[in-house]
C-alpha cells in the first residue's frame, strides 16, 4: 500500500464512512469497513449505554478495522471516551470542539485520532494538537457545517499546503470522479456521508432517505448560523426558520423553535414537515437506495476508469 490513509488504517481504499448522527450505527459501519472502506459509528445521538451496544455489534460484525465520530461539545463526552477506551476501538474522529482536550489521552491508549476541520485555523490546531489526520469539510457538506462557507475545492489546495499530515476531503462527494478530483487536489483520501445515508445499512428512516433520493438542486440551504451552521432540506420546520428571519427574531428566539430533538424527528423518525433534515448538496445526484458494499464497488470502479480517461486529455 502506498496510500497514506489506507496506510493508517489499514484499509483497502482510502474512502472513510462519515460518522452522521442518527444514520450511522453498526450495521452501517460495519458495511463499509468489510467492503474496504473505514467504517464510523456516529456517536453524537447515542447515550452512553448505546454506544457502547453499537460498538460490541460492530466488532462483532466486522474484523475490520472501524471508528467512532465523537463530537466534542456532546454532553456526555467523558462517558462516551470511557467507553471507547474500554470498548478498545482504534480509530476516534472527533468533531465540533478543541482536539487539545481528548487527543493526548486518546493517543496514549494507541488510538489512531482524526479531527474534522473546516478552516486553515483549525487544521494547524489540530495538527499542533496531535492528531494523526485532519478531515477538511467544506460547505457543500450536509449536516453541522463551518461558518467561513469555503467550498471543498477551494478547501483542500490551501489546508493541503499548510500541514503536514494526512488530509481526508469531506463535502460534496459521492462519486469515484468526485474522489479523483480530491485527490488530484491533494487530498490523501475522501470522507463520505449524504451517499451513505441512502443506504440500506443506514440507519435513516425510510421516509427521509427516499426523501434524499428525490432532492434536487437547490432543496438544500445552509441555515442557522446564529448558533451552529447546518445544512438541511427546505421544509415546513425550515419555512419557520426562514419566517423568524424576516422578522429579525434574536438567537434565543430560533433555539426555542429549533427545541430539541428536531435531527431525531426528522431522520430517524421520519417525520420529513417538523423534523430537520441533514443532507449534503450532492443529495441531488443521489438517486437509488443501495448497499454499502455496492455504493463502494460503484466509487472505487469510477475511480479507476477516470484515473485512465484523464490521461488522454
Amino acid at each position: 500500500m502506498s496510500n497514506r490513509i489506507e496506510k493508517l488504517f489499514n484499509i483497502k481504499y482510502p474512502l472513510v464512512q462519515a460518522g452522521m448522527i442518527w444514520c450511522s450505527g453498526w450495521e452501517l459501519a460495519s458495511a463499509v469497513s468489510n467492503a474496504g472502506g473505514l467504517g464510523i459509528i456516529g456517536s453524537g445521538s447515542m447515550y452512553p449505554e448505546i454506544l457502547k451496544e453499537q460498538i460490541k455489534k460492530c466488532q462483532e460484525a466486522t474484523d475490520k478495522p472501524f471508528g467512532v465520530n465523537v463530537p466534542l461539545l456532546y454532553p456526555n463526552i467523558a462517558e462516551h471516551i470511557k467507553i471507547i477506551l474500554e470498548s478498545g476501538v482504534k480509530v476516534v474522529f472527533t468533531s465540533a470542539g478543541n482536539p487539545n482536550t481528548w487527543t493526548t489521552i486518546l493517543k496514549q491508549a494507541g488510538i489512531t485520532v482524526v479531527h474534522v476541520v473546516s478552516n486553515i485555523k483549525f487544521a494547524l490546531k489540530a495538527q499542533e494538537a496531535g492528531v494523526d489526520a485532519i478531515v477538511a469539510e467544506g460547505f457543500e457538506a450536509g449536516g453541522h457545517n463551518g461558518r467561513e462557507e469555503t467550498t471543498t475545492l477551494c478547501l483542500i489546495p490551501i489546508i493541503k499546503k499548510a500541514v503536514t499530515i494526512p488530509v481526508i476531503a469531506a463535502g460534496g462527494i459521492a462519486s469515484g470522479k468526485a474522489m479523483l478530483a480530491c485527490m488530484i487536489l491533494g487530498a490523501d483520501g475522501v470522507q463520505i456521508g449524504s451517499r451513505f445515508v441512502a443506504s440500506e445499512e443506514s440507519s435513516a428512516h425510510i421516509n427521509f432517505k427516499k426523501r434524499v433520493i428525490n432532492c434536487k438542486e437547490g432543496d438544500t440551504i445552509l441555515t442557522l448560523k446564529e448558533l451552529t451552521p447546518v445544512r438541511l432540506i427546505k421544509n415546513k420546520f425550515y419555512g419557520q426558520i426562514e419566517k423568524a428571519y424576516e422578522k429579525c427574531s434574536t438567537s434565543e428566539q430560533l433555539q426555542e423553535i429549533l427545541g430539541r430533538g428536531r435531527a431525531k424527528k426528522g431522520m430517524f423518525e421520519g417525520d420529513l414537515e417538523e423534523g430537520e433534515l441533514e443532507i449534503g448538496q450532492v443529495c441531488a445526484s443521489i438517486t437509488e437506495i443501495k448497499t454499502a458494499a455496492s455504493i463502494i464497488e460503484e466509487i472505487i470502479t469510477e475511480f479507476n476508469t477516470a484515473k485512465e480517461e484523464i490521461k488522454k486529455l
